[in-house]
Formats: structure tokens, sequence, C-alpha cells
């Protein structure tokens, strides 16, 4: 019988895994969505955690769990706000269970181990679980494991999750190679048809798409979880975890506001899903009032919108739509056109555009969009080339591009970066009050920047 504590723990000391696997596609998600769903079904409070900078899982994370799924990003954020990242979304929790990224030692291209999940987890000081595809393999699946455990013995591989087995006796067969390697085996899943999880551009189709569907996919993980791993094994492994010396992170409070709130409107809905949860709460402790709209069925932006905010998603999917909506195109032309601050990343650079694949859009930027054939996807760093509504001339951030789009032209008369990597060049827009870029930034790597978004909302 699996048995909660008596009370939450603190988040320095919350029990933990990390879930992660030599390759993609080995069913990490599955396993850590479902471990996720079975545990908090069982009623424990369980803080989901993904490593990297994947907006789509964390969205099944919280459908499993019913809280926020927070991603933990050693390049994007710093190795040093791991720790106080991590605290902060489990405070008050029982159990947290951390999705890896990719296999297990992969992480920033030539950065050694930096934002690899193995990296995570000693930052975190948890012990790992290696989900293993062991449908073309017996024996050597010991050979395997103890290759991933002995390679960095301070990311400390504590067991194994075997998934796709055929039989009982392939089964045992792995079993009992794993026994000769000393290696727990802490779950095994049989093969069975894939989980109704259809994907897009490497990752899920997010969860605002398929509401039901995504639903029904996490109840399906969850019970090939529980049929298939030892739950309570795992919670006493999760409790070996030891304690962090981080103090949780909490976003700065800006100057006290007088007077009503500036609102910041945030896109949200099925075509705008990517967004770091710590955004929202840096917006409201700078002052701001959060307000989120959906440009596929609200015709007006929130009642005395102060400053925008349009993230990340698949608006080419909903392009139609999203164009039909001709009074918030207009809207948010204006609102731009006041000189309001506006910052938009990747799916909201696509919308401030005169078009995408035809389609009318905002005509914010004179530039236009286009579903290509070619995935641009990596880790950039990043220099502001001028002062904009998110930061000064000089301000050094890392980010993230994922996109199968271009734009033309790339960047404006004044560009809103200068990557570095991998090569230089110039990108995005900034033009009066308006940011717009495909790179995607973690706030809480820099909170300086939504205090400055919000204190132009107070000015403009």
């Amino acid at each position: 019988m699996l048995t909660a504590p008596s009370s939450p723990s603190s988040s320095s000391s919350v029990p933990r895994l990390v879930v992660a696997a030599p390759s993609s596609g080995s069913g990490k998600t599955t396993v850590a969505t479902g471990l996720m769903a079975a545990f908090a079904a069982r009623g424990l409070a369980v803080s989901p955690h993904k490593v990297g900078p994947d907006y789509i899982d964390p969205g099944y994370h919280a459908l499993a769990t019913g809280r926020v799924g927070r991603n933990l990003d050693a390049y994007l954020c710093g190795p040093e706000l791991i720790g106080p990242l991590f605290a902060h979304g489990a405070a008050g929790c029982e159990l947290a269970v951390v999705e890896g990224v990719m296999g297990m030692f992969d992480g920033a291209a030539g950065q050694g181990e930096l934002a690899s999940t193995a990296h995570v987890a000693k930052l975190l000081r948890a012990p790992v679980v290696l989900v293993v595809d062991a449908s073309s393999q017996s024996r050597s699946v010991a050979a395997l494991v103890h290759g991933f455990a002995s390679w960095d013995p301070q990311a400390r591989l504590a067991g194994v999750i075997l998934n796709k087995v055929a039989s009982d006796r392939h089964e045992e067969l792995l079993r009992d190679a794993l026994d000769e390697a000393g290696v727990p085996v802490f779950g095994v899943l049989r093969r069975a048809p894939q989980v109704d999880t259809p994907s897009r551009h490497l990752g899920l189709v997010p969860v605002a798409e398929r509401r039901a569907a995504a639903v029904d996919a996490v109840a399906a993980m969850a019970a090939q979880v529980e049929r298939g791993c030892d739950l309570e094994g795992l919670m006493a492994l999760a409790r070996t975890a030891g304690p962090l010396p981080d103090a949780a992170w909490a976003p700065p409070s800006g100057p006290p506001v007088t007077g009503r709130r500036p609102v910041v409107a945030v896109a949200g809905g099925p075509a705008f899903t990517f967004s770091y949860a710590e955004h929202t709460e840096l917006l409201t402790a700078a002052g701001a009032e959060v307000v989120t709209f959906d440009p596929l069925r609200d015709e007006a932006l929130p009642e005395g919108t102060a400053g925008l905010v349009v993230g990340g998603g698949f608006p080419e999917m909903y392009a139609a739509e999203l164009s039909a909506n001709e009074p918030l195109r207009k809207a948010v032309a204006a609102l731009a056109e006041s000189g309001a601050p506006v910052a938009a990343e990747c799916a909201g650079l696509l919308y401030l555009c005169r078009e995408l694949d035809g389609r009318p859009m905002c005509g914010v930027l004179d530039a236009s969009a286009r579903m290509t054939e070619r995935l641009t996807l990596g880790y950039r760093d990043a220099v502001a080339l001028t002062d904009s509504v998110l930061a000064t001339a000089g301000t050094r951030l890392r980010g993230h591009e994922f996109h199968r789009t271009a734009v033309e032209p790339g960047a404006g008369g004044t560009p809103a970066w200068g990557l570095r990597t991998p090569q230089p060049r110039v990108e995005g827009f900034v033009t009066g009050g308006v940011h717009a870029s495909y790179l995607h930034t973690h706030w809480a790597a820099a909170p300086s920047v939504a205090q400055r978004f919000v204190e132009r909302c107070g000015t403009s």
C-alpha cells in the first residue's frame, strides 16, 4: 500500500525522481506522465517538471497532476536557477516527477553536459530511472544500462523501467540480465497499441488543441504504468533524493502600484499554447493584471489593455480562423500603433506579420510569413541590439528557436537580437513599442524583462 507523508514536504526535501532514457522515442513521456497521473490518483500532491525548453509535454503533465507543468532548463536559466525553480514549483507537494529530454546525456550542442537530463538530475540530487525500449534486445540490455550507469557515476542511475516487452519469457530474460548487473527493475510495460498522442514537429500535439483526447491519453498512460510499475518501490526511491541547498525562486516585486494595475493581455487558446508559467507570475509580481484571451474567438482585446504578450504555438494550423477574426486583428494593430508595449515570440511574430501563408494577419510588421519544410531548432546566445520594451541595448540572454516557418525579411531595420550561434546573424523586429522575434526566452533568467515591460505599460 502506497503511503503519503503525513504532511507535504518542504520544497527543498520533497521526494523526487528523474525519468530518463537512452534516446528519444524510448517512452519517457508515457512513463513520466503515467507516473504523475498514477501517483496523483492515489491522493498525492505531485509536482510535474520537464527538462529542457519543451512547452508541450508540460501540458500533459498538468492534466496528469492538476498542477502547472514547469520547465527546468539549465541553458536558458543557468544551472544556479534549477534548484530554486524546482523548489518554487514543488512547494507543498509530496512527490515530484521530472521528465528528461532526449537521451540522458544529450544537452546543449558543444556545451558538454549542460542542460542534459543527467546534468539536471545532479543539480536536483535526484535518483534517475532509465526507460529502456527493450523491443529488440534481451541480455544486451544489461550492457546498455551498465554503460549509462557508469558513464557518469555522479548521475545516480538507480533503476530501470522496461518498455515494449513482448512476453513473459522476454521479461524473464531481461530481468535475469539486469539482476546480474545489479540494476533494479521498477517496471515492465508490455507491447501495446500506442497511446493516441499524435505528434507534430518533434513533439506531441498541445493539450489545448485536443483536450478530450488528451485526457483520454493521460488516463491510458496512467493505466499502463499502474499495471506495470512498482509504485511503492518508486516512491521509496524518490525519498532517497538529497536535500537541496537553495531557497525557492520567487518573482521579484516591482514598485508599489498606485491606482489600477495595468492590464497585460496574454494570448492563449489552441493557437498560442507556448508559455512558461513563470512569465505570468513575473508580470503579476511586477504590478500587472494579467488577462488571458483567445485570438481564435475573442473579437476584442481585454478591456483596458495596456500591453500585449503573444507567445508561441502553432498559428499556421489556425491561419484561416485567425485571419477571419478581423476585428481582433484591427484591435491588435491599433494597440501597436498607439505605442503600447507588445512582446511577440515565434507564433506571435507570425501573427503580427502582414500575412501567413497568404492569409491576412495583423499587419503590425512589414513582413510576410510562410510554412516551410525546414525545421529550425536549437539553443541561441543573443544580445539585444537596441533599447526595447523588453531590454536595453547590450542585454545578453539565452534563447531557443523551434519552428518550420520563415519570415521575410528575417529582421527589420531595427533588429531585435544579434545571434551568435549557430552562426552570427541579426533577427527580429523592434519598432515603436513592438518587440517581435522567433527567439523563445525564459524570463526567470532575467526578471528585469517583465519589470521593464510592465513599467512601459504604465507610461505608454
